[in-house]
């Protein structure tokens, strides 16, 4: 029978220790709840004896979120009866709480950093599990520093809390130093040792990114006899980051023939945990990020996209709607190839080209896609139609140019007083014009954008990035809109970072044209 692996996520405490990644109550609250509809086996809330805030922080998240048996809330303390009472007294409110403490077990740790023998190091972590057992039933405790410890030393300390206690031990490999499949044997050796002393108690993993390696470690120990793994949601944390909690997830099921283990993670969820994460920590992921990352599931290879539409599995393992989204991308770019148009076109039912015909329309789109980039579903509409004006056929093809929105002009003012924006934008012969004010410059120009297009759209997730360095840098925006329930994306790129929005927000309202009025399937 396949093993259930225990998903330990520390998001918010070890995720949250990334500067500038500070949240307030109510974003933890938020992240809180989404960590719950995801469903990992136990929360860490923060470090409770840091400030009042992080303490407040913990306690209603124990109330509002651990209201549950099925998930365990717990905080980080070190080996002080101060935060273990810090920790007890932040998630005793909870269904089902749990006490987490960290000692260091490294000779590095022991000797530069507490300046103590191993011996009173020991006893400090023997004292502080016994103490933490008077408050509460379960208690972790995590060897700081494992990796780099002497194993003799390491497991004496974990014989002694597990007989003082502890009903988890944790095993950090806390700077990144190991290596698979050296953690893998350490990890095995533990657990063969831990199952004969007390095969009760659960053994854990946690992982940092400094090597890069933090995900296959995380695996390794797995594969080894680990019951629990401790992540965070993109990888984010301490220096490099932690194992992602995405990768060792999706990882587990399209390898479980070799794994033989599972979460009970609800995967459809991913997606929107890590997004909701990057937005309210503003950590951008990186767009080759495996999982969540916006190219994971997208192909702009004209020869990956051939392969694609002749069989899924030539290049995907994974199958986007597994973890929440709608479909793979196709982008067409300047490298797509001829069957990649050709089903854009045919998926908007402009298929009635003949070979020759297409190779014309084919040709200008290599043109439009080396100046656009990225050509979008009714950048196709008005190639078609321009071809068939340009060459003066008939077309027996229903077009729908006229539809469509363009960006003409566009002036906006930023100040704290007044920000405001006009734009010009023309729909076939028509040309409209608005002019309205909002909190800030982007706010404006959107309220603009939409009194001319009258689409009630809204705005979820916008994001700026650069491209290209130096002051001619051309500057990115991706956004993604919701309207009547369905969610569009929608990039754009230009020197100046306000037409960029404003050529993103036009791209969606289009996207939103072809899919809604046109009531034409956009392109899976």
């Amino acid at each position: 029978m396949s093993k259930k692996i225990w998903l330990f996520d520390t998001t918010l405490r070890d995720g949250e220790q990334v500067p500038g990644a500070k949240l307030n109550l109510y974003e933890k609250l938020e992240v809180a709840h989404q960590l719950k509809k995801l469903q990992v086996d136990i929360i860490e809330a923060g470090f409770p004896a840091s400030s009042e805030g992080d303490f407040n922080a913990v306690k209603q998240i124990a109330q509002k979120v651990g209201n549950t048996d099925d998930l365990m809330i717990t905080a980080l303390a070190r080996a002080v009866k101060s935060d273990i009472d810090a920790v007890y007294e932040s998630v005793k409110y909870a269904e089902n709480p749990m006490i987490h403490m960290v000692l260091g077990t490294s000779d590095i740790h022991v000797e530069k950093k507490f300046s103590k023998s191993k011996d009173q190091i020991l006893q400090i972590g023997i004292d502080a599990v016994k103490y933490a057992k008077t408050l509460m039933p379960q208690v972790q405790y995590s060897t700081e520093d494992a990796s780099r410890s002497d194993f003799e030393y390491l497991w004496k300390t974990i014989e002694a809390v597990m007989k003082a206690g502890a009903t988890m031990i944790n095993v950090p490999d806390t700077v990144g130093y190991a290596v698979p499949e050296e953690f893998g044997e350490m990890i095995a050796k533990l657990n063969d040792r831990m199952k004969n002393l007390d095969d009760s108690v659960l053994l854990s993993v946690h992982c940092h990114n400094d090597l890069g390696m933090a995900t296959a470690n995380t695996l390794a120990a797995i594969k080894n006899g680990a019951d629990k793994v401790e992540c965070t949601i993109n990888g984010i944390g301490e220096r490099a980051g932690n194992a992602a909690l995405e990768e060792v997830v999706m990882a587990l099921s399209t390898r479980s023939n070799y794994f033989d283990a599972h979460t009970r993670v609800n995967k459809k969820e991913i997606m929107n945990t890590s997004r909701i994460v990057s937005s309210l920590m503003g950590i951008d992921v990186q767009v080759n990020k495996a999982i969540t990352g916006d190219n994971a599931f997208a192909h702009s290879s004209g020869i990956h996209q051939d392969g694609l539409l002749k069989s899924r599995d030539a290049y995907e393992i994974v199958s986007p709607t597994e973890v929440g989204l709608d479909d793979m991308e196709l982008v067409l770019t300047a490298r797509s190839g001829r069957h990649a148009v050709k089903n854009a076109l045919e998926s908007l039912s402009l298929n009635n080209l003949s070979a020759e015909q297409f190779e014309e329309v084919f040709e200008d789109f290599l043109k439009l896609a080396d100046t656009k980039k990225e050509v979008y579903n009714h950048d196709l509409f008005i190639l078609v139609e321009n071809y068939f004006k340009k060459s003066k056929e008939a077309a027996d093809v229903e077009l729908h140019s006229d539809q469509f929105y363009h960006l003409e002009d566009i002036q906006v003012i930023s100040n704290q007083i007044f920000p405001s924006a006009s734009v010009k934008v023309r729909k076939g012969e028509e040309v409209f014009k608005a002019a309205t004010v909002g909190s800030g410059s982007i706010d404006a120009l959107y309220s603009a954008l939409q009194e001319v297009t009258e689409f009630e759209v809204k705005l979820l997730e916008y994001k700026i990035s650069s491209v290209t360095r130096g002051k001619e840098a051309i500057g990115k925006v991706k956004l993604q809109v919701e309207y009547n329930g369905e969610k569009y994306i929608a990039k754009a790129s230009d020197t100046d970072v306000i037409k960029a929005s404003a050529l993103a927000y036009i791209n969606a309202i289009n996207t939103i044209v072809v899919d809604q009025f046109l009531n034409i399937p956009v392109p899976s």
